[in-house]
């Protein structure tokens, strides 16, 4: 056989039963998910922040980082929003690497998804619990996002995933906004189909059920920069691309406009220290034109405790093991800077 059948994983339900709510959770998260939903539909004008690490490694450096965002979101709720990145799956270019929490709840031993999905359950639960933020994560496999359909509050689909029907189908039928990238082509109308067909009501087969979606109007786009044939990076958050994004998403006749800027990967190069500028820039972008104020709703933006990355092993504690991510000086230093901007 080409596949090794291990073992019968657990069903979403069961592991939610498993590890129930509490009522705490439960109203945190219904008052932020309003929050979070008013801002996309255009009905709140706070500028979102979907930051953190590159992927949630190990939960007692992720609860430590989520706890001091948790105190700046104090200082500066009247004008940012901010959605932790726990991101427990990580894709990977060719295959190789770490995974994520979802295969590996330690980066140093084998793979365990049964465990994995077990600490992704509760390293979610515990950043709501003790910062009183909801989180982000990537849907990266679409059937898996069930075991923390109660947890999240906000999902994103990946470069290399926004071509897929499962996952534009699974986002429509999810009450909370689901970014899509634009693929590492750059090319926009991708990300702009991917977002129609989230927004659309569909009927297919999901974890083994004939099931139909209403419609997802959170739907959004979320822009990456691009790579070309020569494999260099190309910027796509500049001024004149966010007013080409503006027009092209305007003739598609959506139901709802909305674009989070992804400040690292293709836009930034890689280099995440051009995080901190070009955040800025996209700021300066906005207070210049109505139309990119209207559409730019936010940043995400890599970040963890400590600068810049580690190989794994190396024992860094709060030190990315997979993109280069900012550290927390700059990271705080930054968020207010933005604030003070808008």
């Amino acid at each position: 056989m080409s596949m090794d059948f291990r073992r019968k994983l657990p069903t979403p339900q069961e592991v939610k039963n498993q590890y129930p709510l509490s009522e705490k959770i439960i109203r945190v998260k219904s008052e932020r998910d309003e929050i979070i939903r008013n801002i996309f539909m255009g009905k709140e004008d706070k500028f979102v922040l979907v930051i953190g690490p590159c992927s949630a490694d190990r939960q007692d450096a992720v609860l430590d980082y989520t706890y001091r965002l948790s105190r700046l979101q104090e200082k500066i709720k009247d004008k940012i929003f901010i959605i932790p990145r726990v991101y427990t799956n990580k894709p990977r270019t060719t295959g190789d690497g770490y995974k994520g929490m979802l295969h590996q709840p330690d980066p140093e031993k084998e793979s365990d998804p049964y465990e994995g999905i077990l600490a992704t359950r509760r390293l979610h639960t515990k950043v709501i619990e003790e910062s009183g933020l909801v989180c982000a994560d990537e849907m990266l496999y679409p059937e898996d996002s069930r075991y923390l359909s109660d947890l999240l509050s906000y999902l994103t689909i990946g470069a290399r995933s926004v071509e897929n029907q499962k996952h534009r189908l699974t986002a429509s039928g999810l009450d909370i906004p689901v970014g899509m990238k634009n693929p590492t082509s750059g090319d926009i109308s991708v990300m702009l189909n991917s977002i129609m067909a989230a927004q659309h009501s569909h009927n297919f087969i999901f974890r083994g059920w004939d099931v139909v979606t209403s419609g997802n109007p959170m739907a959004h786009a979320i822009l990456r920069g691009a790579v070309n044939r020569k494999g260099e990076s190309v910027p796509n958050y500049h001024y004149d691309t966010l007013l080409e994004v503006y027009e092209q998403y305007s003739e598609k006749s959506l139901d709802n406009m909305a674009v989070i800027v992804d400040v690292n990967h293709s836009n930034s190069g890689k280099n995440y220290l051009e995080q901190i500028s070009i955040s800025k820039d996209i700021i300066d972008s906005c207070r210049k034109n109505n139309n990119i104020s209207s559409l730019v709703k936010g940043l995400m933006i890599e970040s963890y405790i400590e600068d810049g990355a580690q190989n794994i092993g190396d024992g860094v504690y709060g030190k990315s093991i997979t993109d280069p991510c900012l550290g927390w000086d700059k990271t705080e230093k930054l968020i207010l800077e933005l604030a003070d901007k808008l």
